[in-house]
């Protein structure tokens, strides 16, 4: 089934900000690939081929990057969305724990990457948009090892973007806020608990639903990847929404005590 149409693959998006990712492509004019874990299952969205994918599985990358191309013909854009979150010390998650995060947020957007790119590079586009974060930007107090998976897809993302150019490839970020989706509800609870942070990491739990509840909705965010996807001059960059905007801004120019400041009072943390 070869396509005239550009061809976006977007993980994650049975929910989320991947579903409203893979619905604005397809106003866009892409076919849409989207994966779920279990697509048998996944409620249908008009113009998306739902197939599986487990982003942590050498073999399930490599087979759904295969039938893309099969199906397909091409790749024009990944966007690298499926995530999972973690609230709780640092301190309070074993290396296992904290290595099955990093295998779905950093390690498995690398398989996505390293498996698309070979066809990228063959055709001389393609675009990879990773889903990043502001808590890539910014400490992320009782949750740091989530934030740690952002600030390496951070790191990654610029890199790499230098090292595809010349092969008409880009890798972009987009930068998303707090968004309005189940994230607060699916995050994961630290797997070594201490009482000494317990009363804090109710706070922080706290804190994050209430930001849930006002949060952008991920039709904010889906319109910022479209953009990211489409652009003649992308940028590196693309800030999701007022509040992302804004902390990126303040994130620049405000003094390191003054916003460090911030960040333990909106942390409801002890100055």
């Amino acid at each position: 089934m070869q396509t005239a149409s550009p061809v976006a693959l977007v993980t994650g998006a049975s929910s989320g900000i991947g579903r409203a990712a893979a619905l604005a492509l397809v106003g866009a004019g892409f076919a849409v690939v989207g994966t779920s874990r279990n697509a048998a299952n996944t409620e249908p969205l008009a113009g998306v081929t739902f197939l599986d994918l487990d982003v942590a599985d050498d073999d399930s990358v490599h087979s759904l990057v295969g039938e893309v191309i099969e199906r397909f013909g091409r790749i024009d854009v990944l966007v690298n969305n499926a995530g999972v979150g973690l609230v709780g010390a640092g301190e309070e998650s074993s290396i296992n724990q904290a290595t099955e995060v990093f295998d779905i947020n950093v390690f498995g957007l690398m398989r996505m990457t390293n498996a698309v790119l070979p066809h990228m590079r063959a055709q001389g586009s393609g675009r990879v948009v990773n889903v990043a974060s502001m808590q890539g930007r910014v400490p992320g107090p009782f949750m740091a090892v989530y934030a740690a998976t952002k600030h390496a897809v951070e790191g990654y993302s610029e890199s790499v973007d230098h090292e595809l150019r010349e092969h008409g490839v880009r890798m972009l970020l987009v930068e998303p806020a707090y968004t309005s989706t189940s994230f607060e509800a699916s995050s994961m609870a630290p797997d070594s608990p201490l009482s000494v942070y317990a009363a804090q990491r109710k706070i922080a739990r706290e804190v994050l639903a209430t930001a849930l509840r006002t949060a952008d909705h991920p039709d904010v965010v889906a319109k910022v990847i479209v953009a990211a996807a489409t652009d003649s001059k992308p940028k590196l960059r693309y800030p999701a929404g007022p509040m992302a905007r804004r902390v990126s801004l303040l994130r620049r120019i405000v003094p390191s005590r003054a916003f460090d400041g911030q960040i333990r009072k909106l942390n409801r943390l002890a100055a």
